[in-house]
């Protein structure tokens, strides 16, 4: 795809949010955001006996890149398991979105994808002790694409 191909494929996600809402009852609810510009999101995620996704939704704000890219990742992850999850590269996420195009907002493309790591990642140990929120993660790192 070109460039122009990749902007319309995130404003379509943006316009057209995939997975769009809350889930009832979520097995993890999950809260994340970028500092530096006020993007917000909350990833809900339902799990089976496996740990694998059999639902995941969002909501958020902040800017085009990052509510395209939480809108992607959600389809991304459906019917991963959690370990999956947390060992998912960022590249086909970036990939999908353009790397040319997102390469200046990394955090912003990856906010969902972080979120929802963090939460993979702290499932088990909330899972043991009955909490489902997990809040808050802030995102301050930024990841590396070598």
């Amino acid at each position: 795809m070109d460039r122009r191909e990749y902007i319309e494929f995130i404003l379509d996600h943006y316009n057209n949010p995939r997975n769009h809402g809350a889930i009832d009852d979520p097995d993890i609810l999950v809260n994340g955001g970028n500092p530096g510009c006020g993007d917000v999101v909350t990833m809900y995620v339902k799990v089976d006996d496996d740990n694998r996704v059999t639902d995941v939704k969002f909501e958020g704000r902040g800017c085009t890149i990052s509510m395209a890219g939480a809108s992607l990742v959600t389809e991304l992850v459906k019917g991963k398991t959690l370990k999956e999850i947390e060992e998912m590269p960022y590249t086909p996420l970036i990939d999908q979105m353009g790397e040319d195009v997102v390469k200046s907002r990394l955090r912003c493309a990856t906010l969902g994808m972080d979120t929802l790591k963090g939460g993979a990642r702290e499932y088990p140990s909330r899972k043991a002790t009955g909490q489902k929120l997990i809040q808050p993660i802030v995102l301050a790192h930024t990841l590396s694409t070598d």
